[in-house]
């Protein structure tokens, strides 16, 4: 019983090792910002950042799913535009017709989704591929759409209100990113969905032999990873009022970004709700702290780049491996020591 502790800690330990990077990354920053950019940590600073990383947070949450799986979604900026565009266009700038708008938005985004997991959960065709095409036709999508209404039409102003207001000093949209990180949390940790979720994403195969739905888990994935996207994109509608076209557009790489440096395997199976959102709100604060100390967007870019191969390096999967091996250097020692102690007893 007591040998088994030791082993159960350290397996333990090397599981979370994964999701350092986050956290380090985060804590960096604030040393950094606190030397060239204090502003940066100031109360009203924090209360703008707030916000946008929650809405970071929440898409790179999508995308962290759609990455438990094995696969990735480059369909992310146009099905997120869609829905912030559809809280103008379905609601006619009328209050009355804010619930009918997120209803529809979702239930598009949804549908996007959808057709995401059969091509690729059940026709087994590259999600790289599929999804950056479906991207594209969404694309075309809202480029249709948003001339079906005036230009510089608003969202509804008890959207835009709402997200305005401030609880506990900060805007709600904060809130609920924090909200759904702990549903999704306790979804993955506590839950038997949940778990079977992370045994498919690890090993399809090994799933489909013990009578799990892999095709239908890998399908539904991608609708609820949609549907964070368009949850987003209705936040951000209103945080924006008057959302264009293009809002979408740092929400390619961004979400992607955060997940790696959240520790989660490329490889599929495990990943942190919690450290994917830190790694939103890293992302988010150097993207502040960098306007703060007034680099052009041309250096602001070339440093979001190295970030991005940064968290590459440093990916879950690398420091497992990294940890792993650590480990078995200092066994062998002890193992050499207790072969050596062995065979200096001999036989009775």
């Amino acid at each position: 019983m007591t040998s088994r502790r030791p082993s159960a800690a350290i397996t333990s330990f090397v599981v979370a090792s994964r999701y350092m990077p986050a956290y380090l990354a985060l804590i960096l920053l604030v040393i950094v910002a606190s030397i060239w950019a204090p502003a940066t940590l100031g109360g009203v600073a924090l209360a703008a950042i707030a916000p946008f990383g929650a809405l970071l947070g929440i898409t790179a949450l999508g995308q962290m799913l759609v990455i438990m799986t094995g696969g990735i979604d480059l369909s992310v900026p146009g099905t997120l535009t869609l829905a912030a565009l559809i809280m103008v266009g379905a609601s006619e700038q009328s209050n009355d017709r804010i619930g009918v708008a997120v209803l529809t938005a979702i239930a598009v985004a949804a549908g996007i989704g959808l057709v995401n997991g059969i091509l690729i959960g059940g026709m087994k065709l590259n999600a790289l591929i599929v999804t950056l095409a479906v991207g594209q036709v969404v694309a075309g999508v809202v480029s249709r759409y948003v001339r079906t209404f005036p230009v510089q039409s608003a969202v509804p102003t008890d959207l835009s209100d709402w997200t305005a207001t401030k609880i506990l000093g900060v805007s709600p949209i904060f809130w609920m990113g924090i909200a759904v990180t702990v549903f999704l949390m306790l979804i993955l940790r506590y839950t038997t969905i949940g778990r079977r979720f992370q045994v498919v994403g690890a090993n399809p195969v090994a799933s489909t032999v013990v009578g799990v739905r892999v095709t239908l888990n890998q399908i539904l994935v991608y609708v609820a990873s949609s549907v964070l996207y368009a949850i987003a994109g209705i936040a951000l509608a209103g945080l924006l009022r008057n959302p264009g076209v293009n809002i979408g557009t740092p929400y390619l790489l961004g979400p992607i970004a955060a997940v790696v440096i959240g520790g989660a395997s490329l490889t599929g199976g495990l990943a942190s709700p919690v450290s994917t959102m830190i790694a939103a709100f890293f992302l988010t604060g150097l993207n502040q702290m960098m306007r703060a100390l007034g680099l052009p967007t041309s250096l602001q870019f070339v440093v979001f780049g190295l970030v991005i191969v940064g968290g590459m390096l440093v990916s879950g999967d690398r420091i497992i491996k990294a940890v792993e091996r650590v480990l078995r250097e200092r066994r062998r020692p002890v193992r050499a020591r207790e072969d050596t102690a062995m065979s200096s007893v001999g036989p009775d």
